[in-house]
C-alpha cells in the first residue's frame, strides 16, 4: 500500500508543477498580447483561473497524501485511523475548494476565499512548527523530512503572496474592462506579472528542494 501510496505521492508533484507552468506561460500570454482586444486576453485569463483550479486542488492532495504517508511510516501518531481521517478530510477539501471556485464572483465565494486562505495559513504554520520540532519533536520523523516540511510550507507562503498580488492585478484588470486600456494600465498589468512571475518561479524552487529531498535523503 505504501508504494502506491509514494506512486500518488510523486504523480501530485508532476501534476502541481505541470499547472503552474500552463497558468505562468497563458498569463505571460494574455498579459503581454497588447495587440489583441482586451475580451480575447479577458476569455485567457478566465482560462488561466480555471487552471489554477489544479493547483489548489495538488496542495490538497499533497496535504492528505502526505499526512496519510506520515502515519502509515509511524513517523506521527494515529495509525489508520489519522490514514482514513486523512483520507476523508482531504476528499472533503477538495469539495471545498471546487465550491469555493464556482462561487468566486459572489458575496459568499469571497468570505470563503478568505476561509480558505486561512486554512493555508494553518496548514503553514503546522508545517513550520514540525520542521524545528516544536510540534512532533520526539517523534522519530527524519531531518530531511523536517526540511520538506519547511520547503513546503515555503511552496504554501509563497502561493499565498501570488494570490495576493492576482487580487492587484484583477483591480487594474478591471479598470481596464470598464474605463478602457491604455499604455499606463497595460503597463502595471505587465509590472504586477512580472512580479507574480517572479513568486511562480520561487514556488518552482521550493518544489525542486522538495523533489531532492524526497530522492536523496540528504541528512
Amino acid at each position: 500500500m505504501i508504494h502506491w501510496l509514494l506512486v500518488a505521492h510523486i504523480i501530485v508533484v508532476g501534476y502541481w508543477l505541470g499547472s503552474e507552468l500552463v497558468i505562468n506561460s497563458s498569463f505571460r500570454f494574455a498579459t503581454r498580447d497588447v495587440a489583441s482586444p482586451l475580451e480575447a486576453r479577458d476569455r485567457m485569463l478566465q482560462h488561466v483561473m480555471n487552471t489554477d483550479q489544479h493547483v489548489r486542488f495538488a496542495l490538497v492532495l499533497q496535504a492528505s497524501l502526505g499526512t496519510i504517508l506520515l502515519a502509515a511510516y509511524g513517523w506521527v501518531p494515529g495509525g489508520q485511523t489519522l490514514m482514513i481521517a486523512a483520507a476523508v478530510l482531504g476528499v472533503f477539501w477538495l469539495g471545498f475548494v471546487e465550491y469555493i471556485h464556482r462561487v468566486r464572483h459572489s458575496a459568499v465565494g469571497a468570505r470563503l476565499a478568505a476561509l480558505d486562505r486561512g486554512s493555508r495559513y494553518v496548514l503553514m504554520g503546522v508545517l513550520l512548527l514540525m520542521s524545528v520540532g516544536v510540534i512532533g519533536g520526539d517523534w522519530p520523523i527524519p531531518l530531511w523530512l523536517r526540511f520538506k516540511f519547511a520547503a513546503f510550507a515555503g511552496v504554501i507562503a509563497t502561493g499565498v503572496l501570488v494570490r495576493l498580488q492576482l487580487i492587484r492585478f484583477f483591480r487594474v484588470w478591471g479598470e481596464m474592462k470598464t474605463d478602457g486600456v491604455t499604455d499606463a494600465r497595460n503597463a502595471r498589468v505587465s509590472t504586477l506579472e512580472n512580479q507574480a512571475s517572479f513568486l511562480i518561479v520561487m514556488i518552482w524552487v521550493f518544489i525542486a528542494i522538495i523533489v531532492a529531498l524526497s530522492l536523496f535523503k540528504p541528512v
